[in-house]
């Protein structure tokens, strides 16, 4: 488990990477849930003071016909266009590679950026399309039973490992 402290770390790190790019007008992009809460975490530590948006990618799942519509669908939300704009898309955890492969599909159905950077919290092996971070907090190794689940509590964020082989008691 990672704390709001130890995670605070990685936030500043990332926000240190982001700014060393030195993009012009760019737009904060958080996909929900987490990539939008990171996303809020992120905003007042970067120079620029971009507009923040987030991305609601529930419709360009590849497996909606299979998990359905998720029961809190929010509204995505781009404050100024993305055409011709350089996007920070932000996730929270990078895996498959299947959730910002949808996120892209998203800002693509507003318009056509300039270029999409990609920052997330943590990367981890188990690539099913060839999707690769620019920004990454931290790259860890799980278990393929294992998963990392990023939880915020009032305005507290955790990271959490999970074991999934375990039964629930």
């Amino acid at each position: 488990m990672y704390d709001s402290r130890q995670l605070a770390a990685i936030i500043e790190k990332m926000a240190g990477q982001i700014n060393a790019r030195q993009l012009p007008a760019p737009l904060l992009v958080g996909i929900h849930t987490g990539g939008a809460w990171l996303a809020e975490q992120l905003h007042p530590r970067l120079d620029s003071a971009p507009p923040l948006g987030t991305l609601d990618i529930s419709f360009y799942r590849d497996d909606f016909s299979r998990v359905g519509l998720n029961p809190e669908v929010k509204a995505s939300s781009l404050p100024v266009a993305v055409d011709n704009r350089d996007i920070i898309l932000v996730d929270d955890v990078l895996h498959t590679g299947r959730t910002v492969r949808a996120g892209l599909n998203e800002i693509f159905s507003y318009g056509r950026p300039e270029r999409v950077c990609l920052a997330v919290l943590i990367e981890r092996p188990g690539r099913e399309l060839p999707i690769q971070a620019d920004i990454v907090g931290q790259s860890l190794q799980l278990a393929g039973h294992e998963e990392a689940k990023l939880t915020r509590d009032g305005g507290r964020l955790a990271l959490n490992i999970i074991d999934l082989g375990k039964s629930a008691p």
